[in-house]
């Protein structure tokens, strides 16, 4: 039997796949989408049950449909935004076939394109896209022995408090996956202690504005690098409630525990740097910086936005930092779950071709990698900072759909000139 072929092969149909099927089309380009599970999975089920979206659905959807259920200045729900992109994929007829998974692609030999084999058999493509995102393999330190508490999870695999074993909560790691599932817990009346590290945090809304808006119109979201020690810096925001500028004092004072980052165990007890002060004192830097920019735009533009100058009151540090936490006995604490909220590693092992570096990341420029006709997208910092946002991923896989539609009037080109 002969191997399908096709012209474009998109591997992933999250938010990422789904933008890039668009712009193939509407460059005329015959592609194919391939989900090992259904479209937008990793919304379903690697989220916990009350997760919503850090921004309002005005900004965190594609331009060519909006929430249809959601108002502009809310946060769609998880299974809302799946909902979204599988509206979006049925819109533009994306040819996207689920329950098939990659596991392997290979250059030919002698000839252009790429041998893929799937879990249904194999496919022949002159250009392979990988949009499998970010969010690939869940990683935490191997800090603390199996057995020193009754759970350890990732926070990919937290649903909600109910879930976990009776006793209080460590929660390592404060962005926004941290932050919001240390609430929750507190909330449901679990002491937790929240490890604190390195973060930005900007106000959910100033002067009127969502963060999103100012990170727009200031030309924040465009930066194509981060700050030289920021690059793996996490982003304290959320859409829970509403919508409520994350404060460490606020939670501090709900009765989370508030300790720096987590360093080392032994026998039985966490140890944690004396590093909390800093955290948070640069977090609130942040925080200020943004609201500096802000009142200089309005400014500078003559635009009538009310001032709100009740922002600035940050209040004293939390207790927490003056007298820092340093350690704890878990079993003193009583602290039987630790969640880590600790980020992903991506997974390219079904990508055996030079389009990766020593460490195994992605080598590319703006989504063009060092292996021709092959091409990532969905990453963070693809081409700018908004790229692993919803919006940003589409704007980015226009690029890449426009290189693989030029690249092929090359191929057109010769073949015509050979015959």
């Amino acid at each position: 039997m002969a191997n399908e072929e096709i012209e474009v092969l998109v591997v992933g149909a999250g938010q990422a796949g789904v933008a890039m099927s668009e712009h193939l089309s509407d460059n005329g380009v015959p592609h194919l989408v391939l989900e090992r599970d259904r479209i937008a999975e990793r919304w379903r089920t690697m989220r916990w049950d009350s997760l919503v979206a850090n921004g309002p659905a005005w900004h965190d959807r594609f331009p060519g449909l909006e929430f249809q259920d959601v108002d502009a200045d809310a946060f769609a729900t998880k299974d809302q935004v799946a909902a979204y992109f599988e509206a979006y994929a049925e819109k533009i007829a994306a040819p996207v076939r689920t329950g098939v998974e990659v596991t392997s692609v290979t250059r030919n030999e002698g000839r252009p394109g790429f041998r893929v084999e799937t879990s249904d058999g194999v496919i022949d493509a002159r250009y392979v896209v990988a949009a499998t995102g970010p969010f690939q393999k869940p990683v935490y330190p191997p800090i603390v022995p199996e057995g020193a508490v009754r759970l350890q999870m990732h926070s990919s695999d937290y649903r909600n408090p109910d879930q976990l074993p009776e006793g209080n909560v460590l929660v390592v790691g404060a962005g926004s996956s941290g932050v919001q599932i240390a609430d929750e817990l507190q909330r449901s009346g679990r002491q937790v202690h929240l490890s604190v590290g390195p973060h930005d945090r900007p106000p959910r809304s100033y002067r009127g504005r969502d963060f999103c808006w100012w990170l727009g119109v200031l030309g924040l979201w465009d930066l194509e690098t981060p700050a030289a020690g920021a690059e793996h810096v996490t982003i304290a925001v959320s859409g829970a409630h509403g919508g409520r500028t994350i404060d460490f004092r606020e939670l501090e004072a709900s009765g989370i525990q508030l300790v720096g980052m987590t360093d080392r165990f032994d026998a039985g007890t966490l140890t944690f740097r004396e590093d909390l002060a800093e955290n948070i004192a640069r977090g609130d830097a942040n925080y200020l910086a943004l609201l500096d920019a802000a009142d200089d735009y309005v400014a500078r533009n003559g635009i009538d936005l009310p001032e709100e100058p009740s922002a600035r009151d940050l209040g004293p540090a939390p207790s927490a930092a003056t007298t820092p936490l340093l350690s704890v006995d878990l079993a003193e604490a009583g602290i039987t779950t630790i969640i880590w909220a600790t980020g992903f590693a991506t997974d390219y092992g079904w990508l055996k071709v030079d389009a990766l570096d020593e460490n195994g990341r992605p080598a590319h420029r703006r989504g063009v990698s060092t292996e021709p006709g092959v091409y990532f997208v969905g990453l963070p910092w693809l081409s700018r900072r908004g790229s692993s946002f919803i919006w940003g991923v589409w704007h980015d896989a226009k690029h890449v759909a426009g290189h693989i539609a030029t690249q092929r009037s090359y191929a057109a080109y010769d073949r015509q000139a050979r015959s």
